[in-house]
């Protein structure tokens, strides 16, 4: 096991690079992940000389590129949350039904290594649309990200529904990997791009749905705020957005749920009404009288997505209605918040677990632990994508969690992906190893 390098030059040129580059959050991923990037960067570069890497790191893009691909997680896999497909194959559906309409535009951003793109792909395809009728856009800042989505070639660990019918009508076998037929493959344009660059698709005609998931919530709230206006600049008026399931009350501006059966799949609300000018003074400059205390209009509730906006127009009737913000009280200590949500869910009310675990980690950030025990509690509800999902930010803010990985080579197993579930069984035997070593 190597030892990392801690020079303080090094590591504050490491998290300046990240923040200004891709805006990410160092708190987010926690800085023993940045330390980890920082040593494999080291490592690859072959000289260990860390003082001239902190000064290269400003100036050397191919530096900076690869200490990006130690921080990125390409970790993805085909029709996540099967409910975005299907709401996106009911949008195409009404979409190709109006008469004058043009192909309809797709962006996805990141796009990790092509599950999500081909996803949608697949989907439009099942659902009667021609090729020809629509145009799939995939970036990613990702390049090795990028390589293995032009390569095309999947293992089990990308198919984990229950329901795995299109992998037979969609992709052929080669060995022990999968590769999308011609028709999946060449509907799908992928490109190295960044979000947060300045010249990201400055000239681009509008999407009319652009998928950005599970991005959000690894940004800084400077960088958030720049992403969204991104997005706002590549969505078509009437299109939506889809985000990460944690992700939609960071965005301030007037988004909605696009439907009741997809809260993370949003849509443009309605522009809020100007407020009334107030009546003038009366004539003779006289004051105008108090209001009553009593008779004054309650202020709005606010939700999450509301905070820090004007409160928007009530939505449509078809949308789902947005949830009322929890009260704001001092974040509770970690210890506190893993014994509570322990005993909801011990009381059969995990989703009220959930939300309690959610609501700490927006407070007071993330946490190993508390990734983990919202795994458990997900897995309870039998929600396995978001479970697994869990599993490996729990990996990302704590490598050497045991408990995480013997979860995830369980889950590995029961897809029938038994290399992948030995790969995580032998990780977790080193890691049991070390600490009782110590």
């Amino acid at each position: 096991m190597s030892i990392i390098k801690r020079h303080p030059a090094t590591s504050r040129a490491a998290e300046a690079v990240l923040r200004d580059w891709i805006g990410l959050d160092v708190e987010s991923i926690g800085r023993a992940a940045i330390d980890r990037a920082r040593e494999a960067t080291l490592e690859a570069e072959g000289n260990g000389d860390d003082e001239s890497v902190a000064v290269r790191l400003a100036g050397d893009a191919a530096l900076r590129d690869r200490l990006v691909e130690e921080v990125v997680v390409a970790e993805s896999w085909f029709f996540r949350d099967p409910q975005v497909f299907d709401m996106l194959r009911r949008h195409a559906v009404a979409r190709a039904a109006e008469p004058g309409r043009g192909p309809l535009r797709i962006l996805c951003v990141p796009c990790a290594a092509g599950e999500e793109p081909f996803s949608a792909a697949i989907a439009l395809i099942d659902a009667g649309v021609e090729p020809t009728r629509f145009v799939i856009d995939a970036f990613d800042v990702s390049r090795a990200g990028l390589a293995r989505a032009r390569t095309a070639a999947y293992s089990a660990n990308a198919f984990r529904g229950a329901d795995l019918t299109f992998r037979d009508r969609w992709f052929q076998a080669t060995g022990s990997s999968w590769t999308p037929v011609g028709a999946v493959r060449d509907a799908v344009r992928f490109d190295w791009g960044n979000l947060l660059d300045d010249a990201f698709l400055p000239e681009a005609a509008a999407y009319d749905v652009v998928f950005c998931r599970n991005l959000l919530i690894y940004l800084t709230g400077d960088a958030r705020r720049r992403a969204e206006r991104v997005l706002d600049r590549l969505l078509a008026d009437d299109g939506l957005l889809v985000l990460g399931a944690a992700e939609p009350p960071i965005l301030k501006g007037r988004w909605v749920p696009a439907a009741a059966t997809s809260m993370f799949t949003l849509r443009r609300g309605p522009v809020p009404a100007p407020a009334p000018t107030p009546p003038p003074y009366p004539p003779g400059g006289g004051r105008r009288p108090a209001v009553p205390a009593r008779s004054r209009a309650p202020m709005p509730r606010q939700t999450d997505r509301d905070r820090g906006t004007e409160p928007p127009a009530p939505p449509p009737a078809d949308a789902a209605p947005l949830p009322a913000a929890a009260p704001v009280v001092p974040a509770a200590a970690l210890a506190d918040v893993l014994r509570e949500a322990g005993a909801l869910a011990n009381a059969g009310r995990h989703d009220d677990a959930i939300r309690l675990c959610q609501r700490h980690e927006r407070d007071a950030g993330p946490a190993a632990e508390l990734s983990f025990l919202l795994a458990m509690l997900h897995q309870a509800t039998g929600d396995t994508d978001r479970a697994e999902a869990c599993l490996h930010k729990t990996l990302y803010l704590d490598a050497d969690h045991d408990e995480a990985l013997l979860s995830l080579a369980l889950a590995a197993t029961r897809r029938g992906d038994r290399a992948l579930a030995e790969r995580y069984r032998q990780s977790a035997s080193r890691v049991l190893a070390r600490k009782e070593a110590t």
